[in-house]
């Protein structure tokens, strides 16, 4: 817990790996992941790095990877799973892995071209086929005109490519037949009519059967197609269009006896295809089926292999010592694990120099690394998202695994509806190591993350559930009511009491619409509900009242309670930091304002709860109208809650005006006296040296017992810290910002816990609205039918109550949830400022390849 309290301790190391051993240290430090590299290198360009030529290795690598993985997916080939993270190759082996891969590459490329054009010389062939056939048809038609036409001259001479097969009245009759896509075939036709003048007839047949493109590969119908034309223009005008139409043109036959000859031919060469290209595939399928038995290894090799590169190429190049310098920001706690990582490294390289590491002081602030598991990850992702916490601040995250649930579940509560999201966040926590959960969609990844989040959520409303007595908008009597109405009846009390009490009789019950309990009869209230809200409150006309009332004076408890909470926090980051001068300058007034206002107006709201019964309950005065005059100071005395009550809050207000100049002047005024005290102030630490802007101060309260070097470290110190950096009046601006502010948002922070009774009477009446609209209804229903009706109304109210108050009410909680330990928690202590600690580590590594491949 200490590492969520706040982020660990970091240092700077500095790594000096020998030429021969830096590939293998830094694999050994990937599979560890413990360190976070600085580039050395910033201002050089990525293209003129020492190492550019191996990170371009192994880019090529990855494309043939990506490709490889294209073709078994296409193939339908599974891929094993394997050694779920094989190390970094070998640079030994590196050279044979290349080799290996572009020949395998190079073979199936061609076993491909060479499938991928048999497929497309069978395809048209199976084309040229359904053309002769149907075009034949075309022919018996058209016998019967034959006789009218002049003798033929011989076309032996003829090649059934140029169309050319009669001549006729010194015209030269041609034909074009082929294939086209049926919704090109009116288009076509217009296009022929209007270019060719009415010179050409066309005959059309729809094919039976869908055939596939040879060029695309889509299942299209077909339309075939006979074109008859006259004259030579003609012809060219005709195959120019079939051209822009895409459409598949084959040679037609002159004769008959010349059709059979190029049908039979078809036939024999359909059938050597079919036989060359399932040897094809089955060729193809023994590489692919071969090369998915590694690739999922090698995917993940080649992309440790680019990982390690990288982070070379962040190391500056010691000519010297040939040697790679690195600096690495690395926790102190971890330090025995980089340099036995750094030994491992150099024994597998087997250099007789090993590589070694040595800490270095520095002035820039650290990465934060909060270490978390699945459990507390997804509390620090809600932290994280408003902003990376400051190297060593109180980290929010531990606080909000209690917090965040239970104001969720004081909006949300309802024992029924939390009792549904506990069961769902349960069955996701149970079924955590399943592969499909784990490889889900967004939306449902997204509750998978937050499953313990959600697992607490509804616990705490449950909880919060129990506490309104809400289960589903009714109450539940689990102890019995504390509430007696038989006590009201007048025939249960003497004459004498009759006489004093308002009691009910026989005609009362029979003209009144409504009943009031009175509570100070006696026997009527007999005692406080064990635990929760009486039941009895759900049949009261009065219910939403007294729930206002409650809930609201509940809400600005719990926010004050919270926001004082947020503020003592910070009271841990000044001690820590050692600027204490910060706790009676700055977190004491602040508490003070908070306290002597707000606090105060807690004190009177339960001291009015434990002051006043039923019985003086109508002289009880207003908290509001108090509350007023605590700041009016009204000129006639008024009835207060307790004796002396304007004298305790002329000190209070006291107190308040008292504390706004100080938190106003306070700190500026004491840096001011520093700086005129003490001109500059350095510091030197033990692990690393740390000089900040506004170190002096700091400095100034621990005195000289953490400087260990002397005078000389003083005026070393100086010469840093010039006197130029110190700005009184951006000192002065930047604390009243902050003062004007924080006692501003002391108010509206107030309102904004206010949020909490709102939703929380939302939800309530929601409910109520769902369970009259649509149970009640279905339960008054005659028993005839009511049980056939019963049924789809109550499938309809779990619909609704799932995907209204559920869903949508419970990420409406959810978000007002965050709201308030974003804004009126966090910022009374939380900077927010850090940048997080990314280790180079081969887990972070993505599963599957991108473009924009790298590793932090």
């Amino acid at each position: 817990m200490g590492s969520l309290f706040r982020s660990e301790s970091m240092c700077l190391a500095q790594l000096f790996l020998q030429s021969g051993t830096a590939y293998e240290c830094l694999s050994a430090l990937g599979e560890k992941g413990l360190v976070q590299f600085r580039d050395l290198n910033q201002n050089v360009s990525s293209f003129q790095r020492k190492f550019v030529g191996e990170v371009k290795r192994c880019e090529e690598l990855e494309r043939i990877l990506v490709y490889l993985v294209q073709e078994i997916t296409r193939a339908d080939i599974p891929l094993p799973e394997g050694e779920a993270s094989p190390p970094a190759p070998p640079l030994k082996h590196v050279l044979e892995m290349q080799e290996q891969l572009q020949k395998l590459e190079v073979e199936l490329r061609e076993v491909t071209k060479n499938k991928e054009k048999l497929r497309k010389n069978l395809l048209e062939l199976v084309e040229y086929t359904h053309m002769l056939r149907v075009t034949k048809t075309f022919l018996k038609r058209n016998v019967e005109f034959e006789p009218t036409y002049e003798e033929f001259p011989a076309l032996e001479n003829d090649s059934l490519l140029d169309y050319s097969c009669m001549q006729r009245l010194g015209a030269k009759l041609g034909f074009v037949s082929g294939l086209i896509q049926q919704g090109r075939v009116e288009a076509f036709e217009r296009m022929l009519w209007r270019a060719c003048k009415g010179y050409t007839i066309v005959t059309y047949a729809e094919l039976d059967e869908c055939l596939e493109d040879p060029e695309t590969g889509e299942v299209i119908k077909w339309y075939v197609f006979l074109i008859s034309f006259w004259g030579e223009q003609i012809g060219h005008k005709v195959k120019k269009i079939c051209d822009c139409y895409h459409c598949h043109i084959y040679p037609y036959p002159n004769t008959a006896e010349e059709r059979r000859e190029i049908q039979e031919g078809l036939n024999t060469r359909i059938q050597d295809l079919y036989t060359v290209l399932h040897k094809t595939e089955d060729y193809l399928r023994q590489v692919l089926c071969k090369a998915a038995e590694s690739v999922c290894s090698r995917v993940v090799q080649v992309r440790k292999m680019k990982a390690i590169y990288h982070m070379l190429n962040m190391c500056s190049f010691d000519v010297t010592n040939k040697c790679l310098i690195a600096e690495v920001w690395c926790p102190e706690v971890d330090l025995p694990g980089l340099r036995r990582a750094l030994e491992e490294g150099s024994r597998e390289s087997g250099a007789t120099i090993p590589s070694f590491m040595n800490t270095i002081p520095t002035k820039e602030t650290p990465p934060t690394l909060i270490r978390t598991n699945k459990f507390t990850e997804g509390f620090q992702n809600i932290v994280d998202a408003y902003g990376v916490g400051s190297y060593r601040e109180v980290n929010p995250a531990l606080f909000t695994i209690i917090t965040f649930p239970f104001l969720f579940a004081v909006m949300f509560g309802d024992f029924g509806h939390g009792f549904v999201m506990f069961l769902f966040a349960l069955l996701l926590v149970l079924n955590e190591n399943h592969p499909r959960l784990n490889q889900s969609q967004e939306i449902l990844r997204m509750f998978f993350d937050g499953r313990y989040i959600l697992l607490l959520m509804g616990l705490f409303s449950v909880y919060t559930g129990l506490i309104y007595n809400d289960c589903f908008s009714k109450s539940v009597n689990l102890f019995g009511s504390g509430w007696n109405v038989s006590a009201m009846y007048s025939s249960s009390h003497s004459p004498e009491e009759q006489r004093k009490m308002v009691l009910w009789n026989d005609s009362t019950i029979r003209h009144s619409r409504t009943l009031q309990l009175d509570p100070n009869i006696p026997g009527v209230f007999r005692g406080p509900y064990p635990f929760g809200i009486d039941p009895i409150w759900n049949l009261a006309t009065n219910r939403l009242t007294f729930l206002n009332s409650f809930k609201m004076k509940m809400s600005v408890i719990l926010g004050i309670f919270h926001m004082t909470f947020g503020v003592v926090l910070g009271i841990f980051n000044h001690l820590h930091f050692r600027k204490k001068f910060n706790i009676y300058l700055v977190s004491v007034p602040e508490i003070l304002f908070m306290l002597c206002i707000f606090g105060y107006l807690i004190f009177m709201i339960i001291y009015k709860w434990l002051a006043y019964s039923a019985e003086t309950s109508r002289e009880a005065p207003s908290i509001l109208i108090e509350f007023i005059n605590m700041f009016l100071f009204p000129a006639s005395e008024t009835h207060g809650l307790y004796p002396g009550q304007a004298h305790v809050q002329r000190v209070l207000v006291a107190l308040t005006v008292l504390a706004v100049p100080v938190l106003f002047l306070g700190k500026p005024l004491f840096l001011l006296w520093l700086h005129n005290g003490r001109n500059c102030f350095g510091m030197s630490r033990s692990g690393y040296t740390l000089v900040r802007k506004d170190s002096e101060e700091e400095v100034s309260l621990l005195g000289s017992q953490d400087i260990e070097e002397g005078n000389s470290r003083m005026e070393e110190g100086c010469r840093e810290v010039t006197c130029e950096e110190f700005n009184f009046g951006e000192i002065l601006m930047t604390q009243a910002i902050h003062s004007i502010e924080y006692c501003l948002g002391c108010i509206s922070n107030t309102a904004s816990y206010l949020r909490l009774w709102a939703l929380s009477l939302a939800h309530a009446q929601l409910s109520d609205v769902l369970w009259a609209m649509l149970m009640r209804v279905g339960l008054r229903v005659d028993t005839t039918y009511g049980v056939l009706l019963l049924l789809p109304v109550m499938a309809f109210f779990a619909v609704l109550t799932i995907f209204i108050l559920l869903v949508m009410e419970g990420l409406s909680a959810f978000l007002h949830a965050i709201r308030l330990h974003w804004v009126e928690f966090q910022n009374k202590f939380y900077v927010g400022a850090g940048t997080k600690f990314v280790p180079f580590s081969f887990s972070l590594l993505s599963s599957k390849f991108s473009n924009d491949d790298s590793i932090a």
